[in-house]
């Protein structure tokens, strides 16, 4: 896995010109923005580059594709995603849950998928792929995740509806936006463009914040709304 960083006019979570600029420390599971600035160079460097004005971007590769592409979609939906999860960790951190270090974690990953999905590798470097290759350690980690939670969750029986509190109705947002990355991710994964590990991931998230939400409530005494057919 690896995220990257590039000249400061590409300051954006995901693909903005074909490149990424974060650098996600998940040894610490803190993410961390390195200098954009030469050293000594004091200029103020603009958000905009204009070069997406006539509806194209530019892959990591140097691919130049209009911005409906898959590649792009796909790019927006992991982006809507990291956001979905970072609004959701807002209120997990006002009700104190000890979980929250997870998707600052999660969120930083997801940065190497945008990495990883922005270089298609029909026209990608063997540079490229290095930079940008996706492993399974992080699919590995939700699992274990995934299991302690469960240990400590009642039996579900039943169909329950997003719910159990603010923290809890967040989460259950972010699993949504999660399946939609996961949907658009698939076909390129098929193609071959992007490493198999990226869909992996995107399905184990879903999971893991279905399990996450379902901790929240349980913690919080937030009872979750059982599932029943209208009469």
């Amino acid at each position: 896995m690896a995220s990257f960083i590039i000249k400061p006019a590409h300051l954006r979570c995901v693909v903005r010109t074909g490149r990424l600029m974060s650098e996600c420390r998940t040894r610490k599971t803190l993410c961390s923005a390195r200098s954009y600035a030469t050293e000594g160079d004091n200029r103020i460097p603009k958000i905009y580059t204009k070069t997406g004005d006539k509806g194209f971007s530019s892959t990591f590769t140097g691919e130049r594709r209009p911005k409906e592409d898959h590649i792009f979609e796909a790019l927006g939906n992991t982006d809507e995603l990291s956001s979905a999860i970072g609004l959701a960790r807002e209120f997990c951190l006002d009700k104190g849950h000890t979980f929250t270090y997870q998707l600052v974690k999660v969120q930083c990953i997801l940065q190497d998928v945008g990495s990883n999905i922005a270089t298609p590798r029909s026209s990608a470097r063997e540079s490229h792929m290095t930079r940008t290759k996706f492993t399974a350690q992080p699919i590995a980690d939700l699992e274990t995740w995934i299991d302690a939670f469960t240990k400590e969750l009642p039996p579900l029986t039943n169909f329950i509806l997003p719910s159990g509190g603010k923290s809890s109705a967040a989460l259950h947002l972010a699993r949504t936006v999660c399946r939609r990355a996961e949907r658009s991710v698939a076909p390129i994964v098929r193609s071959g463009e992007a490493d198999p590990d990226v869909a992996k991931f995107l399905n184990r998230l879903s999971d893991y914040l279905f399990t996450v939400a379902r901790y929240a409530a349980m913690k919080e005494d937030n009872e979750e709304t059982i599932y029943k057919r209208p009469e």
